[in-house]
């Protein structure tokens, strides 16, 4: 009898851990390292969960967005800690009009989850650098 009660709640415990596990892959998971793609459906969850994001707001028909995006790509290396999204404002105009995006390129700086900074059209690199580093060490 102890036996079986010990086997039930096992069992019990196995399936709450399974039911956690399958919680955690459901989870929309941060990728540091190159720039992802954001939407009207998974801003917000992406930028809660940032502790430092930089997003930047383009358009495909945006020539300065294209000659910032490389830069983009080369700090979302270098800086493995901070979040690099993109959100496309064609198609996401809800989030340009959010944000008050009235020019583009616009990168926008979050700090856990809250508006801290803007930067808009093409600056150097060193610029974004400087801009990054001081939010990293506040």
């Amino acid at each position: 009898m102890a036996g079986e009660l010990e086997d039930e709640e096992l069992k019990r415990i196995l399936e709450k851990k399974y039911r956690e596990i399958l919680k955690e892959f459901e989870k929309p998971k941060l990728k540091y390292g190159k720039p992802i793609v954001l939407n009207s459906n998974n801003f917000d969850e992406y930028i809660q969960k940032a502790k430092i994001a930089i997003i930047d707001f383009w358009a495909e028909w945006c020539m300065p967005c294209k000659i910032i995006a490389p830069i983009i790509e080369e700090l979302a290396r270098e800086y493995p800690d901070v979040l690099f999204g993109k959100v496309n404002v064609d198609e996401n105009p809800d989030l340009a009009e959010r944000f008050y995006v009235s020019a583009i390129p616009t990168l926008i700086l979050f700090k856990n989850g809250e508006y801290q900074d803007r930067i808009v059209g093409v600056v150097p690199k060193i610029k974004l650098q400087k801009l990054i580093d001081s939010y990293l060490s506040i």
